[in-house]
């Protein structure tokens, strides 16, 4: 089969899934072939280096990484200290409250570029490749890998006693007393 006409059906398929809509599905293709790679290359080193894979991982093990994947993902998807590493491919729009942003995707640019935007702007989307990381760092460097979502578990607490505190106070201060 020829190159244009591998690109004809490819025209076809993207018109006939979204035929109102643009969605990116090479993009979409090339992320999922990254995170497949990124993947098997931890395999691979959980191999190479001899690391075992647990038979089954401890339940305090899946909710500190459920956590920590939580707390990773906003921080990365919309944190404004974290806006430099999505501003390639995407584009302020306001804040939202809590230190945290809504951006939209870039549609301009390469169906990878904007894949890539709506991954990084989504913290749903962004927690399987987190969650991924943080799995296989527990296979790979264990210790270091419970210390870090030992503080990232920390950081998410603190966030809802913040909003508790805030919520606390409002209550207190809009509360009032009545006066019969």
């Amino acid at each position: 089969m020829t190159d244009s006409r591998i690109r004809q059906r490819v025209a076809r398929l993207r018109q006939a899934y979204a035929p109102h809509e643009h969605r990116p599905l090479g993009g979409y293709l090339a992320a999922m072939g990254t995170y497949a790679g990124v993947a098997g290359a931890l395999a691979g080193l959980a191999r190479v280096t001899g690391r075992q894979v647990p038979e089954r991982p401890s339940p305090a093990d899946v909710v500190l990484l459920s956590i920590a994947t939580h707390k990773l993902s906003r921080l990365l998807s919309k944190d404004t200290v974290t806006s430099p590493l999505r501003a390639p491919f995407t584009r302020y729009d306001r804040p939202i409250g809590s230190g945290e942003v809504m951006e939209q995707v870039r549609d301009s640019g390469s169906s990878t570029r904007h894949a890539i935007g709506e991954l990084l702007s989504c913290p749903f989307c962004l927690a399987v490749w987190v969650a991924t990381g943080l799995t296989g760092g527990l296979v790979l460097a264990p210790r270091l890998t419970r210390l870090v979502a030992t503080a990232l578990t920390a950081v998410a607490a603190s966030d809802f006693l913040q909003m508790g505190y805030a919520v606390a106070q409002q209550a207190a201060e809009g509360g009032g007393h009545d006066d019969d």
